[in-house]
């Protein structure tokens, strides 16, 4: 097969005059090295992760698009706050996309097992043609698969698994869960109903826990409700959870929860200390849908924590053993329970476009974009 000998690659940059630019790179085309393969990227989603990276803390709303084909650059403007938090990144192009999925059409000596393969890759800088990994980072996928199929099956389908495991590595047997109703939290449900393990959902609107419940899901509690705290509290000491995962990160909501778990064990006869329950309640921020300062009001006792969660430092952290069995479902289970739905198929530069970006930053539920960097720039 006969390469292109360049190729284009998307970038955001973040300038001294307070600007942030998503444009295209021209790179010349690799040569994989003895442990590498060249994967021609096919399909890589639009995650919120990525979005972090691609936007920073520009004004979004602001955007504009000049230029067209490979000239095509996305401008917004960054407030003087955007730029003391973004100072470290100013000047420098930074390449995105967390993973994605394609054919392998290259590949190192020692790597020649994966020629020809379809394989999802979690390697960064997949919003781009081709892409040079090392070969440990591709997953080889089934012969049914498509490009499509696989261009989510590391982020969200491992970070679902992660969270089970997470609950079993630290003692806990139920689970609590914010931003229920995205792709990440329908594929916990899925597990959760087969591997038997109570969860509570929480949502924000009434369409996100109709979603919910016609896909089996017992327990899901509606933010935007004047119950919310009632049915909260209910649903915690029902399942006994005192783990949650909140994907929203600003705000009262973690400490709603924490609030929750600690009303919920004084229900307990016996319970009673003047320093609260006794079992530790957890909640970790993984995401950030909500910009503001997370608001924690104690009132929960003194067995409780707050704190960070990353999939790469949880993988790290229990070793290839574990990674390598989560791995193995991913693919035998990647069109059912780990399947992704997409309302949106773009080019990279259709990603570039105001119009198109306002809509998959508005990260609604049910709108989730997907990039096809073969498509015509």
């Amino acid at each position: 097969m006969s390469l292109p000998k360049t190729y284009l690659q998307l970038l955001s940059t973040v300038t001294e005059a307070g600007e942030l630019q998503m444009h295209f790179a021209e790179k010349e085309m690799p040569t994989p090295g003895p442990d590498e393969v060249l994967v021609r990227v096919e399909a890589a989603p639009i995650n919120p992760s990525d979005q972090g990276v691609m936007f920073g803390w520009s004004s979004m709303g602001q955007a504009a698009t000049s230029g067209s084909g490979a000239e095509t650059v996305l401008t917004a403007p960054v407030s003087e706050q955007g730029m003391r938090v973004m100072k470290a990144r100013v000047g420098q192009d930074l390449p995105i996309g967390n993973e994605g999925s394609g054919t392998v059409v290259a590949a190192g000596e020692n790597a020649q097992g994966l020629m020809g393969k379809l394989v999802g890759v979690m390697g960064g800088e997949m919003y781009s043609q081709y892409r040079l990994v090392k070969a440990i980072m591709c997953m080889p996928l089934g012969p049914d698969h498509t490009a499509k199929d696989g261009a989510a099956c590391f982020v969200n389908p491992l970070t679902a698994l992660s969270m089970v495991e997470t609950m079993r590595l630290e003692g806990h047997t139920a689970l609590v869960h914010t931003a229920a109703a995205s792709n990440l939290g329908q594929m916990l449900n899925r597990i959760c109903q087969a591997d038997e393990v109570q969860l509570v959902n929480v949502v924000r609107s009434a369409a996100q826990e109709k979603i919910l419940h016609d896909m089996g899901a017992t327990y899901v509690v509606d933010s935007s409700k004047d119950s919310f705290m009632a049915d909260l509290i209910d649903a915690v000491h029902e399942t006994g959870a005192t783990l949650a995962f909140d994907a929203t990160g600003g705000g009262r909501l973690a400490s709603d929860v924490l609030s929750a778990m600690e009303a919920a064990a004084a229900r307990t006869p016996g319970a009673y200390s003047i320093y609260g329950s006794v079992k530790h309640k957890q909640v970790y921020l993984y995401g950030g849908l909500n910009p503001s300062e997370t608001t924690l009001t104690r009132g929960y006792g003194m067995a409780w924590g707050v704190g960070g969660w990353l999939l790469p430092n949880f993988l790290g952290r229990v070793g290839q053993e574990v990674a390598g069995r989560m791995r193995a479902r991913v693919v035998k289970e990647l069109t059912t329970t780990f399947v992704n739905e997409y309302s949106d198929e773009i080019s990279l530069s259709d990603a570039l476009q105001a119009d198109v970006v306002a809509r998959y930053n508005a990260k609604k539920t049910g709108e989730k974009f997907l990039i096809n960097p073969q498509l015509p720039i």
